[in-house]
């Protein structure tokens, strides 16, 4: 497997369906809405078909895990396969504040190799590949990017458009006074750029919302964790991963839990 071969591919196609996305972007947006009453319009379908379709042009024999696709259960057992969030932070998008993003993962043996998060309106490429480090490309250069080392008077990442009584107790036991809010899986990259040194998520999660983060975070410098205090596998038969995680720049900013 050329995974720097993967990984330019990867780069190249988030852009394409950034571009995709932005179309629609400027329209008035029609939402649907799915089973989970999670909300999905026609760039959430369109930004897939370019991935999935691109993807498989260029790795047929690569099996594909996509958010707006019908699940290939072929995949399973499979050395590699790709997890692809087309729009991730859809309300992000309907509310039109562009905190939305293109996530693309590529696994093996259940965890990530290489990750890519496109943010269209930003126009912000966040990659990483294992063991070659983190970087974020933006007006014509790309940086490698690195958690932040601060510690104590933490900032903490927090979801727009998600509310968690379990976060809001977990900023009062902790006493956090330096919070940012954001959509979407941006929030990892702020942490992997060192602009915020935690974010914690619970409940459920799938594995297409973290798979991308999940590298570039840890390539970066900083921990990603499911809350068992366990690594996410990925390419699992049920795609959800029920715990939620946490991500830091460092063990020490770990914050207390309420168990």
């Amino acid at each position: 497997m050329n995974v720097e071969k993967a990984l330019k591919t990867m780069k190249e196609i988030s852009i394409v369906a950034g571009h995709e996305i932005l179309k629609r972007y400027k329209q008035d947006v029609q939402v649907e809405y799915k089973e989970d009453s999670s909300p999905v319009t026609e760039a959430d379908k369109v930004a897939n078909d370019v991935i999935v379709r691109s993807l498989k042009s260029e790795f047929n024999e690569i099996p594909i895990l996509a958010e707006e696709s019908a699940d290939d259960t072929s995949r399973l057992g499979a050395k590699y396969c790709f997890i692809v969030d087309p729009l991730d932070g859809t309300k992000e998008f309907i509310n039109k504040n562009g905190e939305f993003t293109v996530n693309i993962a590529l696994i093996e043996d259940n965890r990530p190799i290489a990750g890519v998060i496109y943010v269209p309106v930003l126009e912000e490429l966040y990659y990483a590949e294992k063991g070659r480090g983190a970087f974020m490309a933006a007006k014509g250069l790309d940086r490698p990017i690195r958690v932040s080392e601060r510690t104590g008077d933490i900032r903490l990442a927090k979801s727009r458009s998600h509310y968690s009584a379990e976060l809001e107790r977990l900023i009062e036991r902790n006493h956090i006074k330096n919070i940012v809010i954001a959509g979407s899986a941006y929030k990892g990259c702020l942490l992997a750029r060192g602009d915020v040194e935690a974010y914690y998520r619970f409940g459920r999660i799938m594995e297409w919302d973290t798979a991308a983060m999940d590298i570039i975070i840890t390539e970066a410098g900083g921990i990603f964790s499911g809350m068992d205090g366990k690594p996410f596998k990925y390419n699992k038969e049920d795609p959800r991963n029920p715990t939620g995680f946490y991500a830091l720049n460092r063990a020490e900013n770990a914050l207390k839990m309420d168990y």
